[in-house]
């Protein structure tokens, strides 16, 4: 059970679902060498390799905190002290992660992480801010108070800065009386058209 209400509390930044990872993991059996067949057979095509979201799903996921209480009537499993999440490259840091689930308890419905938060995405987008929220049917991270994204040297701040992760958009909002600010740098002669992302499977620097 606290293996699971760990593995759920990812569901941040992940584009799949924290409890299908989980699923995947501890109840699919691994495959097992196919027979061999009589001599003269038609040997069988190899399956076809899995979506990338088939492969997200499959991938471990963990949580690292000092505590760990959950509230099964209210459907609410909250990590505090030093907590660090990481699913597929992707990390999130926090004070404290409030995880609110479903009424069975089964699947996530959104994340609230508050202290010093800073985020790392698989594409190596770096995001700090006083609060993060996470809604996975919207696949939606909103960051607010002090919010900060970079990647690279191009960086935005606001009050808020909601990242839309299905949709590989985002928005930046001003406080009141504030400005909302972008500074972007062109790419230099000879560097590679790459858009900072890392190479497939390559761990972002944190």
């Amino acid at each position: 059970m606290a293996r699971w209400l760990a593995a759920a509390a990812l569901g941040v930044w992940l584009g799949a679902s924290a409890v299908g990872a989980v699923q995947a993991q501890s109840s699919s059996p691994r495959p097992r060498p196919a027979a061999p067949g009589p001599a003269g057979a038609t040997p069988t095509a190899p399956a076809a390799p899995k979506s990338t979201a088939a492969q997200d799903r499959s991938q471990p996921v963990t949580v690292d905190a000092d505590q760990l209480v959950s509230d099964q009537k209210q459907g609410l499993v909250i990590f505090t002290g030093n907590v660090v999440a990481r699913h597929n490259n992707s990390i999130q840091y926090a004070d404290r992660m409030e995880v609110y689930l479903d009424e069975k308890g089964d699947k996530v419905m959104r994340t609230v992480s508050t202290g010093t938060v800073r985020i790392i995405t698989r594409d190596c987008r770096t995001g700090t801010a006083r609060r993060a929220e996470y809604y996975d049917a919207e696949q939606r991270v909103v960051l607010i108070g002090d919010a900060r994204v970079w990647q690279e040297e191009n960086v935005v701040t606001g009050e808020r800065i909601t990242i839309f992760l299905a949709e590989d958009r985002s928005m930046v909002e001003s406080g009141a009386g504030g400005r909302v600010k972008g500074i972007f740098y062109p790419k230099r002669e000879g560097e590679a058209s790459a858009n900072g992302k890392p190479a497939p499977g390559a761990p972002c620097k944190s």
